[in-house]
């Protein structure tokens, strides 16, 4: 429904429907010039909101909750041989957790099988991870949990923290960072 583009309330949408506009389509289908000349500026607005252009900048609602990072195998490997690649993301996602100057608690490993599974694993342990090596540790943990044949192969791992919350009054932020 045309509604659905910002700016287009109930009465913006009586006068597009009016002319026969209830869709997005309807409108996309309507010239610049006509849209201009009804509506004036915010025709030219609609105009390029029908087509998906929007200038105005994106202002995320919500806090990051989560971050993570992961990497597509060019050959499918056994679970003993993801390690390596294990330790490399929990390194990417805690810089990225850094950036962030929140506080992540849940750590998450993700595989995907060579017949394209999506495997999850999470733990939130009592303490934060306080560096890169800790939250690796606990992801490489969590690769023992994942209960498939030794034959399984796996084209994809992901190393994700979670649960992020605010640092408390008097928490000790700066130093769980200072660390790494």
């Amino acid at each position: 429904p045309v509604g659905r583009i910002p700016g287009v309330g109930k009465v913006m949408q009586g006068k597009l429907e009016a002319l026969g506009v209830a869709t997005v389509g309807d409108l996309r289908a309507l010239p610049l010039e006509e849209l201009q000349q009804r509506f004036g500026s915010f025709g030219a607005s609609l105009y390029r909101r029908a087509r998906g252009i929007d200038e105005r900048p994106v202002e995320p609602d919500q806090p990051v909750q989560s971050v993570s990072s992961e990497d597509t195998f060019g050959e499918d490997l056994p679970l003993e041989a993801l390690e390596p690649a294990i330790r490399e993301l929990a390194a990417k996602t805690w810089q990225a957790a850094r950036r962030t100057e929140r506080i992540g608690r849940t750590v998450v490993l993700k595989l995907k099988t060579s017949q394209f599974r999506i495997l999850t694993r999470s733990h939130t342990p009592e303490t934060p991870p306080d560096s890169a090596e800790a939250l690796a540790a606990i992801a490489v943990a969590l690769r023992e949990r994942v209960a498939m044949p030794a034959s399984t192969r796996y084209r994809l791992v992901g190393v994700g923290l979670g649960g992020f919350r605010e640092p408390e009054e008097g928490a000790q932020q700066a130093d769980l960072f200072a660390a790494s």
